[in-house]
């Protein structure tokens, strides 16, 4: 494992106390408590203030996106078009600005967060030219004579509540379609990412009429519920935990309104004998370790034939050692720290209470640039059971646990054997083992020879089983949640 060492803090910099953006305007929140947001990377390194926020925050922001409703829903598709390659352009010209606050605040390295932010201008893109697609269709009527077609007509007010780990691509990946097709929305950014959203409300600002896009950072007691629960508010987008999910499911199920909710994964890679090894340690070392596996679609289990196990494992070996190591604005950082010191302890307890082989395990230096940070080493395990909590539970960090497998339906059987069905990967030459896998792998992602993250802007997102709610994000099935559908019939 690569070592690359350099300073990240902010000395002698007072750090912003962030505010709202409702009805186009910066205001205070209504609650006087803060929450400290820190650098990941550098600790001492204080990145903002949040507001905890109150539930009368909540509330005004529905309103003002409610009151935005009634004239953003009347514009053409080719006006909120515009609008939102606007908004592509402004954030394409504070790219490596948002991509050091993305690397400072949720410790992601400067590299992956300089591709998130080019991520989102090409959703904002694609979105734009969604919002001038045909809006209904039409259909035969039995009566003789008569006109009968579909519109399609957008929500209202969507509530957005996002997460840490792409703290700029995952709002707009909701906000961008739910502008496109007419709705106004309110972002509930997660705490540790709210001067990223702020930044992003800012080049909204300039791109968009008041009261189309609001935010309201804050804790999920304080405005979160408060947001799910508003009158204004007719659906409900969340990436998160299990735990919150139910709970959004729950509310939105109270109230009747539409949701989905993307709930994380235990994501496979599955590696067969006559797969290139070299291809499939590499992808699958990239897959775990970037990001210190932070993201929901992280490869955390990976199924190896008894064949090649032994050759997998070294090769696996080479490619996590050739990842850098390091504080999060180095140049070639791959792995980076962890998002909290709970985050990093949770894991850490987790590894000890199991007996399970470490087969590979990094170095944290014992130097000044790592003394700060809430850096975790790879992991690479083998031998746990398959119920245990490494085999089972999301970790959210650099862990990857191996099993072998008999053959091809027995790794198929160990890949399904979790709650969740987010990602999965095969590594095959075989067409007839990646046919029979695609067909009986339960999981809403399926590659084969390619990592279990990330999905193109323009395809569908989502996954099975505990994963997902059991909508699709992005892409053109981001109508399907984003609009209703009204039937109409005119008749001679």
């Amino acid at each position: 494992m690569t070592i690359h060492t350099t300073s990240t803090s902010r000395v002698g910099t007072e750090p912003p106390r962030l505010q709202q953006f409702v009805g186009g305007a910066w205001v205070a929140s209504s609650g006087d408590s803060w929450i400290d947001d820190r650098n990941p990377s550098d600790a001492s390194d204080l990145v903002a203030y949040v507001p905890e926020g109150a539930p009368e925050d909540a509330r005004r922001a529905a309103l003002a996106a409610a009151a935005a409703f009634e004239r953003w829903s009347t514009i053409t598709g080719v006006a909120r078009a515009d609008h939102l390659y606007r908004w592509s352009a402004a954030i394409g010209d504070r790219q490596e600005e948002l991509a050091q606050a993305v690397a400072r605040e949720v410790g992601k390295p400067i590299g992956e967060a300089r591709g998130e932010v080019a991520r989102c201008v090409a959703i904002l893109r694609y979105y734009a030219g969604e919002a001038v697609r045909e809006v209904g269709e039409v259909i035969p009527a039995q009566a003789a004579g008569a006109l009968q077609f579909t519109l399609r007509e957008p929500l209202g007010v969507v509530a957005l509540i996002t997460p840490w780990n792409f703290p700029l691509a995952i709002p707009l990946w909701k906000t961008a379609p739910a502008l496109a097709f007419g709705n106004t929305v309110v972002l509930k950014p997660a705490e540790t990412s709210s001067h990223v959203a702020a930044l992003l409300a800012e080049t909204a600002s300039v791109s968009l009429p008041a009261g189309v896009f609001n935010l309201v950072p804050g804790s999920g007691p304080a405005v979160g519920e408060a947001l799910l629960r508003a009158p204004e508010v007719s659906a409900i987008s969340f990436t998160g935990s299990g735990r919150v999910g139910a709970t959004v499911a729950a509310i939105a199920a109270e109230r009747n309104i539409r949701y989905q909710t993307e709930m994380g994964g235990k994501n496979v890679a599955i590696v067969l004998p006559d797969a290139d090894l070299a291809q499939a340690a590499s992808l699958t070392a990239a897959g775990a370790m970037r990001y210190a596996g932070q993201k929901c679609t992280a490869t955390s289990r990976v199924v190896v034939a008894h064949d090649v196990e032994g050759p997998f494992l070294a090769e696996l070996r080479r490619q996590i050692d050739a990842l850098v190591l390091g504080p999060v604005t180095a140049p070639n950082a791959a792995v980076g720290p962890l998002i909290s010191e709970h985050a990093r302890d949770s894991i850490r307890k987790t590894l000890g209470a199991s007996d399970a082989e470490r087969v590979y395990e990094g170095v944290v230096p014992d130097s000044a640039d790592f003394a700060n940070g809430w850096f975790l080493p790879p992991t690479v395990l083998r031998g746990a059971a398959t119920d245990s909590e490494l085999a089972q539970r999301e970790l959210f960090g650099p862990v990857l646990t191996m099993f072998p497998a008999d053959d091809l339906d027995h790794a198929i059987k160990l890949a399904n054997d979790t709650a969740y069905g987010l990602s999965a990967s095969l590594f095959t030459r075989d067409v007839r083992s990646a046919l029979h896998y695609v067909k009986h792998i339960k999981a809403g992602l399926v590659r084969v020879n390619g990592d279990t993250t990330g999905v193109d802007p323009h395809a569908p997102f989502g996954g099975m089983k505990g994963s997902s709610s059991g909508s699709r994000e992005q892409g053109p099935a981001a109508r399907e949640f984003y609009t209703e559908i009204k039937t109409v019939q005119i008749n001679p």
